[in-house]
């Protein structure tokens, strides 16, 4: 982003790298769900296997996303800069599959572990992505890539 001086920093600027947030919302989840478990699913419900089919799910996306970047030659982390907008694969129906893919897993692990604590920590883990994330990015790629990128957002929406 620019700064004071006028200088561009090629890199979004995100506050904070996504996933130590993701590792800090399954750590805080699952302290406070043992020390205050609170389940929310019926017995009967198999959460284990229902849990790990989400949370594979989102694991699958990530990697898928991870992958299309790579093949692309741009890079991941927020604190590298972004070489290209890339709109194949999972980037043609979400501009934040990577996200997606982080969401799916903290919801496969509060299936699995039958834990509400890890769903309501879903809520400030998306306000921290989508705010001190997310909003930089856009905002770096749209002084970086211009038109280029106001098209792919117009085209393509930020989540589903």
């Amino acid at each position: 982003m620019n700064d004071a001086s006028g200088n561009f920093h090629d890199s979004s600027g995100a506050a904070v790298r996504p996933p130590i947030v993701w590792a800090l919302a399954v750590v805080a989840g699952r302290v406070i769900d043992a020390l205050y478990p609170l389940p929310f699913l019926p017995a009967a419900v198999p959460a284990g296997w229902l849990g790990a089919i989400v949370f594979l799910a989102g694991l699958a996306l990530l990697i898928w996303a991870a992958t299309t970047l790579r093949r692309a030659g741009t890079n991941i982390p927020t604190t590298q800069p972004t070489t290209t907008i890339v709109e194949e694969g999972p980037y043609r129906y979400s501009r934040n599959p990577i996200y997606i893919g982080m969401f799916l897993g903290l919801i496969g692990l509060a299936i699995g572990f039958d834990s509400l604590w890890l769903l309501i920590l879903l809520v400030p883990f998306y306000f921290v992505i989508r705010y001190l994330v997310v909003a930089r990015e856009e905002a770096y790629l749209e002084v970086k890539f211009g038109d280029a990128y106001r098209g792919y957002k117009s085209r393509v929406r930020r989540w589903l």
